[in-house]
């Protein structure tokens, strides 16, 4: 019988595929790896690593140091992943919360919407230069373009969240200068 998985526990699977990981080590690498287009809470990766534990997905650890305990890929996890990896993805579920609240900027204070737009400019920032940083370090280190191209997706997107930003009515920008916001 084939195992069915939904994203969250593919991207856990995978993220095991080098090797056993505790619960709160899965967090902080999928928030290096996969955090910037796919978020995973601490509540959903040890839920999913319960039910993929129950399923024979993944093999529980002796408890260690600060009640952590490793979980590793069975054989039987690794065929689901292969199998999960090798499907067709879902489409993408967009969920912006700034542009949430911008959708009723007519009711946001005009000083506390400057400071939002400016605080969320400021994020996008330095998430691009981040990624650059990034793909320069692999690109020196020899890494092959078809392996970072989650990595220039976010090159991508973020240049063009900033020209939004930059396109937006001069009414919500903040004053010159205001730190992450260019100058005119």
């Amino acid at each position: 019988m084939e195992e069915r998985l939904n994203a969250t526990a593919g991207a856990l699977l995978g993220l095991l595929r080098s090797g056993a990981r505790s619960g709160y080590d899965l967090v902080a690498e999928a928030q290096l790896v996969i955090g910037g287009f796919w978020t995973i809470t601490r509540s959903q990766v040890y839920r999913e690593l319960a039910d993929l534990a129950d399923r024979g997905l993944v093999e529980r650890g002796q408890v260690g140091a600060r009640d952590r305990q490793p979980f590793d890929l069975t054989a039987k996890g690794r065929a689901a992943f292969r199998s999960w990896v090798n499907t067709s993805p879902e489409p993408e579920n967009l969920r912006i919360p700034l542009l949430l609240r911008l959708t009723f900027a007519d009711e946001i204070d005009s000083d506390q919407l400057r400071d939002t737009i400016s605080e969320h400019r400021a994020v996008h920032a330095q998430r691009l230069q981040t990624y650059r940083s990034l793909d320069r370090e692999l690109a020196s280190a020899g890494v092959i373009d078809d392996q970072r191209v989650t990595l220039a997706f976010g090159i991508s997107y973020e240049t063009a969240v900033l020209r939004w930003f930059d396109q937006l009515p001069d009414s919500m920008k903040p004053p010159e200068g205001r730190p992450g916001w260019p100058k005119p």
